[in-house]
């Protein structure tokens, strides 16, 4: 048995790929409205689905002839530059031609000429669907409702 033919009281799971992109804060709705344009961003019945890590820090080291040192005047190579990112997550299905376009749009919104962005091979679950579900653990039975809403990304 594969993860293909699972199939359990709860639900399913279902092929994707998941792209990491690490990016400043400020760009996430830039990089999720773009990829939206080309990709609904489906997780189950919710569209424009994505998490977004804390925000952490990235380091590197530019190298000779990198947009720093032809960018920043007074660029000194060999140093080691650390700057606040945070990781969005974002899962696709796997066809090549919808991950090119995502890609491609990623590439051309995305505030570095080489954006850091891994791929990778995941299953995403699928819960069988039920809105009128009366187990008491889910949110519109629990007491205590959704959490409370983070009205914007960036702060």
């Amino acid at each position: 048995m594969d993860l293909n033919s699972y199939q359990a009281k709860s639900g399913k799971f279902v092929p994707v790929w998941t792209l990491e992109i690490q990016t400043v804060i400020e760009d996430v709705d830039k990089i999720l409205d773009a990829v939206i344009e080309v990709h609904p961003l489906k997780y189950g019945r919710y569209g424009r689905n994505a998490s977004i890590s804390a925000v952490g820090m990235e380091t590197g080291q530019p190298e000779a002839d990198s947009t720093t040192e032809n960018h920043i005047a007074g660029f000194v190579l060999g140093g080691t530059e650390t700057y606040p990112m945070v990781e969005l997550k974002i899962s696709i299905e796997r066809d090549f031609a919808v991950l090119e376009q995502v890609m491609d749009v990623i590439h051309h919104v995305h505030h570095y000429e080489e954006p850091v962005i891994y791929l990778t091979e995941a299953w995403a679950s699928r819960a069988s669907y039920d809105p009128a579900n009366d187990n008491p653990n889910r949110w519109w039975n629990n007491g205590r409702g959704l959490p409370n809403k983070i009205e914007s990304i960036s702060g």
